[in-house]
């Protein structure tokens, strides 16, 4: 058992030609802030490990790619030409920690002229598990080959060119000998890991409006914020309480309590109680309180008030891992420090990660815990 990761926790991003990264490394500690100015490639970081998660989640590569700034043509790093078959693509991987040790993937795929993985590579506990190429480029299929050390020492079968082969293993793999059963538990490993991936960019200006009480599940965009805060206020009173003591010393000006107001037609808005002062909408809010107010609710929730689907994965298992989108945005010095201590606090009790980035990693060099990456990498 790894002991700084009892639960699948992914440690390294590598973005080999990914947008504006060539062979970079990324080590991601329990809370990770990617610092750099404005296109130093921190977005492209984090969507590239967005995009290696909704792999896991089963997604198609083309529907996983459609997220991502620019689409899939984007992606190719600017500079690189096509080969004389006219191909381009992209290779990204990452190292997911866990039981096992570390799982590596590594992931080429094919962008131009048609969007497909064209090869997959799973090592772990020394071994090659699972390796996919692209044969017959006329076929929408790889040659897979995964570890079996039985009678036969691997086995060869098809798989599908549009979706991550570690994510399909568990549909094709008996578990009969040793090494299929490594297989296996490595396969689990690695997805686990990355299935806990949840990006957040919060829009303030899609924040400040009415929403249905019942659009309980916090979406990326932190839309629909206000019916999560009366979720939580009726739901996870503790949490809410902590949600409360973050925004109190998030804010500028004295907040008592952060609740949810209660309008016609089964709509609700989010507001913070300023005591004799009253209670302030997230209508009135500036845009810095509602992002800090969304990644705050983030971090003291989880899976089960977030939109993304962990029903697969058992809760002994889960970690969440929180790509937070520029946390400095709209924020002085103190209120960014004060939002990764909470980040820190909840990252030492082992449910959840955070990667974050911000234009000023001076800001928070000096913060404990915190694994800072100045971009653009050297």
């Amino acid at each position: 058992m790894n002991g700084e990761c009892a639960r699948p926790a992914v440690t390294e991003l590598r973005l080999s030609s990914f947008k504006s990264f060539r062979g970079a490394r990324l080590r991601l500690g329990p809370l990770t802030v990617l610092a750099g100015g404005a296109g130093a490639g921190k977005s492209n970081a984090l969507e590239a490990l967005a995009v290696l998660g909704q792999l896991a989640n089963g997604e198609t590569v083309s529907d996983a790619l459609r997220g991502v700034r620019g689409g899939a043509a984007a992606c190719v790093p600017l500079g690189v030409g096509a080969d004389v078959q006219g191909r381009r693509g992209i290779r990204i991987g990452c190292t997911v920690d866990g039981r096992l040790g570390p799982v590596r993937l590594e992931l080429a795929v094919q962008v131009e002229p048609e969007l497909r993985i064209v090869g997959e590579r799973m090592t772990g506990a020394g071994e090659v598990l699972l390796e996919t190429a692209l044969r017959d480029p006329r076929r929408r299929s790889v040659q897979a080959a995964w570890h079996t050390a039985g009678l036969v020492p691997v086995t060869r079968a098809p798989l599908p060119d549009d979706r991550l082969a570690s994510a399909l293993l568990p549909l094709r793999v008996a578990g009969k000998t040793q090494g299929q059963r490594l297989v296996l538990d490595a396969a689990e490993q690695l997805v686990v890991g990355l299935r806990g991936v949840f990006g957040v960019d919060p829009a303030p200006g899609a924040m400040r409006g009415w929403v249905a009480a019942r659009d309980g599940l916090l979406h990326p965009s932190a839309r629909n914020v206000s019916a999560v805060v009366g979720r939580t206020e009726n739901e996870c009173r503790i949490r809410h309480g902590l949600l409360g003591d973050a925004m109190r010393a998030l804010c500028p000006y004295p907040v008592e309590r952060v609740t949810a107001v209660r309008g016609e037609s089964g709509n609700v808005m989010a507001a913070v109680d300023r005591g004799r002062l009253g209670l302030m909408p997230v209508e009135l809010m500036g845009e810095g309180e509602l992002r800090a107010l969304a990644f705050a609710l983030v971090l003291l929730t989880g899976p089960g008030i977030l939109a993304m689907d962990v029903a697969e994965v058992p809760d002994a298992l889960q970690l969440l891992t929180v790509l937070a989108h520029d946390v400095d945005r709209g924020l002085d010095r103190r209120q960014v420090r004060e939002l990764l201590a909470l980040a820190g606090r909840m990252c030492e009790r082992g449910h959840v990660r955070v990667v974050a980035t911000a234009h000023a990693g001076t800001w928070v060099e000096d913060l404990p815990g915190v694994t800072l990456a100045s971009l653009p990498l050297g």
